[in-house]
């Protein structure tokens, strides 16, 4: 039996792109697509020529629209979960998302399909309190996309994956571009 530990937000499901879509069509544009998959920092509201405030207010008043509707998972992510409960191992779930988005966060990746127990998923925390969650927990897989976390784990004896974005490409650590891969891993 193995631990394995999962970030949520661009990691197992497509939230960035899809809040994308959803601001050029609240704001009435037509940003292309590779402009989006070109950033390389996580923030996209540079390319609906919003300042760093008006994109976080953006980002806020839309955070129920986006975490709650139609966000995809990524290709073979619930599958790859399932499949490792089936197998045994235990699946955790570690986000930064807020703490009062817990409960339905919850609700909404069981909706997905995504295997859950409530003992089992974190929330509403900074990235400190979320890499020394990641070390009590004591897993022996932990995979997310944000740089800032990534790079404080990486010399645990955890293993460590990126999930691959365009704005962690300057990472140097075994990268994830598709679920299906953990099979090969593991």
């Amino acid at each position: 039996m193995m631990r394995f530990g999962f970030d949520i937000d661009d990691t197992l499901i497509n939230l960035r792109e899809h809040a994308f879509h959803l601001y050029n069509k609240k704001l009435g544009h037509d940003v292309a697509l590779e402009q989006f998959n070109a950033l390389d920092k996580v923030e996209i509201h540079d390319l609906f020529g919003m300042t760093s405030e008006e994109g976080s207010k953006m980002w806020v008043d839309s955070l129920d629209e986006t975490y709650y509707t139609d966000c995809p998972a990524y290709p073979d992510a619930v599958e790859t979960l399932q499949d490792l409960i089936k197998q045994g191992h235990e699946v955790y779930y570690i986000t930064a998302r807020p703490a009062e988005h817990g409960e339905r966060t919850m609700k909404w990746l069981v909706e997905q399909g995504f295997p859950m127990k409530e003992s089992r998923f974190y929330c509403g925390m900074k990235d400190q309190e979320k890499v020394n969650i990641i070390r009590e927990l004591q897993l022996d897989f932990y995979f997310d996309d944000k740089p800032a976390v990534l790079n404080t784990l990486t010399d645990d004896t955890l293993s460590v994956f990126v999930k691959d974005q365009s704005y962690n490409q300057e990472l140097e650590i075994p990268r994830i571009t598709n679920w299906a891969e953990l099979k090969e891993l593991i």
